[in-house]
């Protein structure tokens, strides 16, 4: 089964979501692979300065405007770093309030994504009581995770790395009953023991995983280089060989032992987009441009991978509607799917792939044509590889069975 993604929606048929970064880039940690710490210098030349936090009347106009422009009963604010914690528990308190005030009668939901350093019980008691989502950081085991995730001044021969620290806030979390899950980055590290990886998470109790591939290239200054830009990838980026192989174990450990139990958000999308739904994560979608950013400044951009001036919409004062409805984003969203090699509109999982995040479409095709996807030789090992499990879970969607399922059918006879 192949869904068509002939039919590209009006912006204004499907929510927009912005990111907020209340405290700019600013970090109390220094990953070797971080891709956001070199934008504090679009708003503060020092990332510790106040011109990185966003002011309370700020704050306050961006909470007010975003419920206003949203055209469902329930939103959803994400709240984002660099360290959003950063800014402090009373920042947060004050953003509770804003939203009360503003709500209208719509539900309220809180998402923030953090490190899990500054994690102590205070926050616990809030996050649990205000039930935000927390998602956390981590990379696996210690070994793998302090290889590039430090502290300031880390030196990886003297035990500067941050996994004590983030377990130590996941186990508080687990104790107050915090709603989590788990952001693990796929480094060169992390891609080589993929089974080490996912049994790591299995064996702590997360049951919501989600992986994002490292994959940086750097211009000659050491500045990050944009897709249309040449550049030398990173010795921490994975490789496409890598990619695939990582996908594929992990995806065998998961479809055998854990569906229902443990919720990893590719293989979810995956199923959504051989369901012929909406995928849930940006990457798969046919185009771009409903996930925006919003700096501690009030400055707009289209994407949070895209923080360069060429990328700026506007300022919040501009009006959030008038931004994110734009005509300069709706054409950014557009050109992931205007921009589409012709190898990966007659590539076979196109359906499912859609030539996934712009952002790493700088390779070639077999042809010498530009704007393949870096990791397109993984991802297509992989949609091949799980193609049967997936035909079959969503045969039994169709059937109103669990997808549980699957794990009696892999007992017996199987396709691969």
């Amino acid at each position: 089964m192949q869904p068509s993604n002939d039919t590209i929606l009006s912006p204004l048929n499907r929510p927009v979501y912005l990111m907020a970064k209340p405290a700019g880039a600013a970090c109390n940690m220094r990953c070797d692979y971080c891709y956001y710490l070199e934008k504090a210098a679009l708003s503060a030349p020092n990332h510790t300065t106040q011109a990185s936090k966003m002011s309370d009347s700020t704050l306050e106009e961006f909470i007010k405007q975003y419920i206003e422009m949203q055209t469902s009963d329930s939103v959803l604010f994400t709240w984002h770093g660099g360290e959003p914690m950063l800014r402090g528990l009373d920042f947060y308190k004050k953003v509770v309030k804003l939203q009360r005030r503003y709500a209208n009668g719509r539900h309220i939901d809180n998402a923030l994504q953090t490190n899990g350093t500054l994690l102590n019980e205070n926050w616990c008691r809030f996050l649990h009581d205000e039930q935000w989502l927390v998602g956390v950081s981590i990379d696996g085991p210690e070994e793998l995770h302090d290889a590039h995730r430090l502290m300031p001044n880390g030196d990886k021969r003297h035990g500067n790395g941050s996994w004590r620290q983030v377990m130590r806030g996941i186990r508080l979390m687990q104790r107050f009953d915090v709603e989590w899950n788990a952001m693990a980055t796929v480094n060169n590290l992390t891609a080589s023991q993929p089974q080490a990886f996912y049994h790591f998470f299995r064996d702590m109790g997360c049951h919501y995983l989600q992986f994002t591939p490292v994959v940086e290239r750097h211009r000659a200054d050491g500045s990050l280089a944009l897709p249309d830009e040449e550049g030398e990838l990173t010795p921490w980026s994975v490789n496409p060989q890598q990619w695939g192989n990582f996908l594929c174990t992990v995806y065998d450990e998961w479809v055998r032992h854990d569906v229902g139990d443990i919720f990893v958000q590719l293989f979810d999308a995956t199923l959504a987009c051989w369901a012929g739904v909406a995928p849930g994560v940006c990457t798969m979608a046919p185009t771009c441009g409903h996930a925006a950013v919003i700096e501690a400044d009030g400055s707009v951009y289209s994407c949070d991978h895209f923080v360069f001036p060429q990328h700026r919409l506007g300022h919040l004062s501009e009006g959030l509607m008038n931004l994110l409805y734009s005509s300069r984003q709706q054409e950014f969203g557009n050109a992931k799917i205007d921009t589409l090699p012709s190898q990966c509109r007659q590539c076979q999982w196109l359906f499912t792939c859609n030539g996934e995040c712009p952002r790493l479409r700088f390779a070639t095709t077999a042809d010498g044509e530009p704007g393949l996807n870096y990791l397109c030789e993984g991802y297509r090992r992989y949609f091949a590889h799980v193609a049967p499990s997936m035909e079959f879970m969503h045969n039994e969607l169709l059937n109103q069975r669990p997808p549980s399922n699957v794990m009696e059918w892999l007992a017996g006879p199987r396709p691969y």
